[in-house]
């Protein structure tokens, strides 16, 4: 029976070898600082800056400026979305009693239906990080599909902005290109 486990704890400490966790694949964490990457204008009026792109899982991180007054169309998610305030607040016409507002985390299950907007109030804008799975999917007052943005879509309108503006976005992340 010692025989048989010989061979097993070689291996094992063949395996342990320079630790428990190997180091030999391991890769550098890539750090975005703000100005590495450019705000541009959409045409309803607010400001995006695309962090990073994976087009194997439709996740797309982005961050948003919007405006006081700003209402996007209403959608929904095929997949959750996480999303934090760092300035200003916002709601859903859905849920105008939940704000939120700098430094709020909100979580939206897929397929939740809802329609992001700024106060004509505030008196700032309202700047927002966003982690989308899925894609985000426009519906109109009776629920047909008035259109609907992925990953790549993002991807591909963000940088066709950039080359508009004379801006570079090399340093946006994108996985699955």
């Amino acid at each position: 029976m010692s025989e048989t486990k010989t061979p097993i704890l070689e291996m094992l400490a063949a395996m342990q070898t320079g630790g428990v966790v190997s180091r030999d694949h391991a890769r550098e964490a890539i750090l975005i600082q703000e100005a590495d990457l450019p705000w541009v204008p959409l045409p309803d009026g607010s400001l995006l800056q695309v962090l990073h792109v994976d087009l194997n899982q439709n996740l797309w991180v982005i961050r948003n400026k919007f405006k006081p007054g700003f209402c996007v169309d209403t959608h929904y998610h095929t997949g959750p979305v996480f999303a934090v305030t760092t300035k200003g607040e916002w709601f859903y016409k859905e849920y105008p009693d939940k704000v939120n507002k700098a430094g709020s985390y909100l979580f939206e299950p897929a397929h939740s239906v809802h329609t992001l907007t700024v106060s004509e109030d505030c008196t700032e804008d309202a700047e927002v990080w966003f982690a989308v799975f899925g894609s985000n999917v426009n519906i109109d007052d009776e629920g047909n599909v008035t259109s609907v943005l992925d990953a790549k879509m993002v991807m591909t309108v963000y940088r066709a902005l950039c080359e508009a503006e004379g801006k570079t976005c090399e340093n946006m992340i994108v996985v699955g290109e």
